[in-house]
Order: structure tokens, then sequence, then C-alpha cells
């Protein structure tokens, strides 16, 4: 892909507010202000409008938001809405036959945005489980359960992190088990949906009724994104894992488009039209997951924020594709370049770079987590004398990842936890391979994309022999659950044997401790 400087950017992006802006500025804009949301008009689905499941997320202390989407039809043209808006009733309860309610309301599913309900439910308790449900006429949804985040003190902590779900790649089946570990919090970090068409036959699920035929073509239009996370959804292992625990999620690129920078698109498309695009994809990402509004501004989207989890674990969520500058030399694996190393190259961008800075070092919790979609720590694919780094993940952009490294080394208990290469991998983090630890980097393979994988490549085994601080290298399909403490973190691998036919096991492939104030990998 090609560079695009930074003043034909602002030109790009003036020019989609002022043309594309305009006829879809009602499509494109979420602001709540001057609705009564007891207004709705539309009348309640003849059928059940919960196809796609419940989910809640982004919790805070005394806050989390709860998700639905109205879709009786959910591969047909408007999910098998009308264009009117549709009123929601929601509970929230501190058990599961609400006996005690304690917060409830109306809402309004609205036909612009798809029919999605966000709820940011305010006024909880920290650090508890709460159910909810929601009412469309006749129809009452199936029960969620959540957590608050836990204010002061906190003992204990479980999340689990996960990435990388191609549907056409095969089955779901982590997630159920994911959901069976019983998290306080799951991390999603990136590759929710994939922009790919999909053959009748569904890829490696084989399916016996065909894919129908609207998702053969690539996403790129709302109405076409939209259908995309309606299909992903259909699986109920992924919806189970939405019920069961709140989610943190963050996107990387697949939710737009493969390996997309900013506003550059793989195919260079004209960025006015990849805008177009852009904003189309956000928009369908908003709608479709368990996030606060207002969400989004057109192309532009605030994702990367940040979550306190008392005093044990702050945990920084990035977002590593919305600012970044176009790859160097490509967005494959080359040798270092003065391009590589160019410090007017950014993969989060300036703002994000401060925010995260700050935030990490002012942060007073033992333990910091960041999310990030692409791989923080260096990593050579050349066991020889040579190198070659992948353009794609931070070490494309070595200038600001050696000032976030920094920045991390000054944190108390760094642990960066990553997707995207749908393979599982440990770091020891550090900021030159030859010099100490500063904490640690856990990667996550994926829930079912590259299908079923392998023990080890021999690309992996190139990685083990050119990284000594890579302690752990598996190509199979899985999750990690990490255990937090005040003393240390406990990493649980876990992986499948298959994906490309429901009911694969889980097993522990290996697990890590880390102790607190003293970085580094240890053999649980």
């Amino acid at each position: 892909m090609s560079e695009i400087s930074r003043p034909a950017a602002a030109v790009a992006r003036r020019r989609f507010l002022t043309v594309a802006g305009a006829a879809t500025a009602l499509a494109f804009t979420v602001d709540f202000r001057g609705r009564d949301e007891a207004r709705a008009g539309g009348a309640a689905p003849r059928e059940d409008p919960y196809t796609l499941g419940i989910a809640s997320g982004d919790p805070l202390p005394d806050s989390v938001v709860i998700w639905t989407r109205l879709a009786p039809k959910p591969f047909e043209p408007l999910s098998g809405m009308d264009r009117r808006d549709v009123r929601v009733e929601w509970q929230v309860a501190t058990d599961e036959r609400f006996r005690n309610v304690v917060r409830r309301g109306v809402a309004t599913a609205r036909y612009e945005y798809g029919h999605s309900v966000h709820v940011d439910v305010r006024g909880l308790r920290p650090g508890r489980h709460y159910y909810y449900r929601f009412k469309t006429g006749r129809w009452v949804s199936e029960v969620g359960r959540t957590r608050t985040a836990p204010a002061g003190r906190a003992s204990a902590l479980t999340f689990a992190f996960a990435s990388c779900q191609y549907w056409a790649d095969g089955y779901y089946t982590a997630h159920r088990h994911l959901a069976a570990e019983d998290p306080d919090v799951v991390l999603f970090l990136g590759d929710y949906i994939y922009e790919y068409g999909v053959a009748a036959a569904g890829g490696l699920r084989n399916v016996s009724m065909p894919v129908p035929s609207q998702f053969r073509t690539e996403t790129d239009t709302l109405d076409r994104y939209r259908l995309q996370y309606a299909l992903y959804k259909s699986d109920p292992d992924l919806r189970e894992a939405h019920r069961v625990a709140p989610w943190i999620v963050t996107w990387d690129d697949h939710e737009v488009q493969d390996n997309y920078a900013g506003l550059v698109s793989k195919s260079n498309a004209p960025v006015e039209d990849f805008l177009v695009r852009r904003a189309n994809a956000y928009r369908a990402y908003w709608e479709n997951l368990p996030l606060r509004t207002p969400q989004p501004q057109g192309p532009d989207m605030r994702l990367y924020r940040r979550f306190g989890y008392g005093d044990l674990a702050d945990f920084t969520v990035l977002d590593t594709r919305q600012f970044r500058s176009d790859q160097a030399a490509g967005d494959g694996w080359d040798p270092d370049s003065a391009a590589r190393r160019d410090p007017t190259r950014t993969l989060i961008g300036d703002a994000q770079e401060r925010w995260l800075t700050e935030g990490v070092r002012g942060s007073r919790a033992t333990w910091n987590v960041v999310a990030s979609q692409v791989i923080m720590s260096q990593m050579d694919l050349d066991p020889t004398d040579g190198q070659l780094f992948n353009m794609d993940g931070w070490d494309g952009y070595q200038a600001q990842q050696q000032r976030v490294l920094a920045a991390l080394a000054g944190a108390s208990n760094p642990v960066v936890v990553t997707g995207d290469v749908h393979s599982s991998y440990a770091f020891d983090l550090k900021q030159d391979v030859a010099g100490p630890t500063i904490g640690t980097e856990l990667v996550g393979t994926s829930i079912s994309s590259a299908g079923n994988g392998m023990e080890i490549s021999p690309n992996g085994e190139k990685f083990l022999a050119a990284n000594p601080h890579l302690k752990l290298v598996n190509e199979r399909r899985g999750y990690v659950v990490c255990r937090l403490t005040p003393e240390e973190l406990r990493a649980d691998y876990r992986v499948l044997p298959y994906v490309d036919r429901p009911g694969a096991p889980v097993s522990t492939l290996r697990s890590f401790v880390v102790e607190a104030g003293n970085p580094g990998l240890n053999l649980a």
C-alpha cells in the first residue's frame, strides 16, 4: 500500500464530510438527545426477535452496558423488521428469577441503527453479578448474566481473552468452553467478523443448508456488514459466551478490510471511497456489540479506552488500526529499513500514545494489562544473522514501539495481551531482546481462523530459534484464561484439537505464572 501524507489525508477527510457526509448524515450519526425513548411506534415483531442473542459489556464499578438487536429474520432485508422504531423493555436483577429487580426501563430499538439496543445501566453496586433481560411485545429474551467491576481493594480477578473468529474456517466450540470458565470479563482483541464472502457450503463448516446467496460478495455496504454480523452471531456458542459475562471489545483489520491502515485500504481505493466503507464498518460494529453511546461519528470512532478493576488491575484497550500510518514496504515480512524506524510513522497516533503513556505511568493498580491487537514484542522470522519483521505489527513502527515499551517499563507489572496471528505465543517483554525483562506479552490463538491448525509449523520453529525471549509457540485454536491476585498472574493456554466439526474437547496446553514485582514467565 502507498503512503498518504497527512495534508492529503486531511483534504480527503474534508471531502468525505462534505460530499459523502451530506448524503449520509442521518445514517452515520448517533445522537439520542431530544428523543423520548417511550414513544416508539412500531408494532412488536410477530416472531422471536432475539435470534442474535443478548450481551453486556464495558463494565464499570457502577454501570454496565446491556445489548440486543431485534432480528426475527436475520438474513432477510431489515432483518425481518420494518422501518419503524420499536419499544423494548429491559430489567436488571440480582437474581436469575428476577425476584429482586433493581433497575428497569424502556429503550427504543431504532430503525436507523439496525434495531439495536444499547442500555447503559447505572446505579449498580461494584463487583457484583447481575442478571438482565429484554421484552418486546410478547417476546422475552433469554436471561443474561453480567458483572460490574470492583472498586477499591480487589483480591482476585479472572479474565479470558480471544480473537479471530472467521466463520467459514470452523465452529466456535472454543467459545462454549470459554463460557464454562466463568470469567469475570472477556477481552475480545479483534477480527470479530471477516469481510470475505462466504461460499454456499460455509467453508470448513460444510453446512447442510446452503448459506444464502447474499453472503457471496465481500462486505462493503452497511447492509452487507449487518448481514455478516448476523451470520457470525448465528453460532450458538458465540451467543453463549456473550450471555454469561461482560465483554470488553476492540477491533483489528477484518472488521473493515484485511490489513487496512488508517485511511489506506488494501486495494489503494480512493480515500473518500474507503472512508465511506470504513464508516459503514464502524457503524455496523457499534450496532452489533455492547458498546456505550454516542458512537460512532461517520468514519471515526473513539474505541481506545481504560477500565479499572479496583486496586488490582487497569485494562488499557488500544486501537491499532484507525490512526496508523501505511505499512512500511507493504504489509508482509521484510528486513529492517529506514521506513520501519521512521519516528514520524505511527501505529496508534500521537494522541493515543500520550493517553497510553500517561495512563500506565499514572496507574496505581498492581497489574497493568494492555489489550493490543498486534504483537508488541520484537519478533524476528529469520533465525540466521539476517532479520525479517512483520510490517503490519508493532515491529513495523519501531520508533513508536520503543517509546511505548519505555513507558511500560515504568509501569507496575505490565502485561500485554494480543491476538491477530492465529497462534499461541508467550514472550518475556523487553525493550531490547538482549536486555532485561520489563513485563510479559501473552498472545492468544484464534477461535477458528486458519482452521484446525497444528502443533507447530516450520515458521513457528523459525520463531523459536530466532527469538530467545519467546517461550511458547503452538498453532491450535483456543483462548487464554488469566487469573490475577495481588501476588501473581496465572495464564492457562486452552486449545482444541479441531474446529471443522462441533463438539471438540478442550485441554490446557501450557500454564505460566508471573510474580508481581518480578517480571518474566515461569512454568506453573
